[in-house]
């Protein structure tokens, strides 16, 4: 059985195992508890600058699919227009986890490494 201080120190621990959130120059994302994961364009507040996945998994399932240089057209889907897709090209050329590269500001242009 746990003590008081250790159950808060293990809830902090789960909390922080659970949920966190990430942040880099464009983009910053969050890994929430219920297991979804939330890409948001950095300083913008409104909805439209937020796409939730179910997972980070179902991100990079997306991320598989696209062509080896892609654009903000190439990421479309349902749920995915207009600064959304801009915002997720951004966020795979910013995340540690995504092999890929800005290749060029106009149009937005990403290409895979490898």
């Amino acid at each position: 059985m746990l003590t008081p201080a250790e159950a808060r120190d293990l809830h902090a621990a789960l909390d922080e195992a659970l949920y966190h959130t990430e942040t880099f120059t464009h983009t910053a994302c969050e890994h929430r508890p219920d297991g979804s994961y939330v890409v948001v364009r950095r300083r913008a507040d409104s909805s439209g600058h937020r796409k939730v996945f179910d997972s980070f998994a179902a991100l990079d399932e997306l991320y598989g699919k696209l062509p080896t240089k892609f654009t903000a057209e190439d990421v479309e889907q349902p749920g995915l227009t207009g600064g959304r897709r801009h915002m997720l090209v951004h966020h795979f050329t910013e995340h540690p986890a995504f092999d890929c590269v800005l290749a060029r500001r106009q149009p937005l242009t990403a290409r895979k490494e490898s």
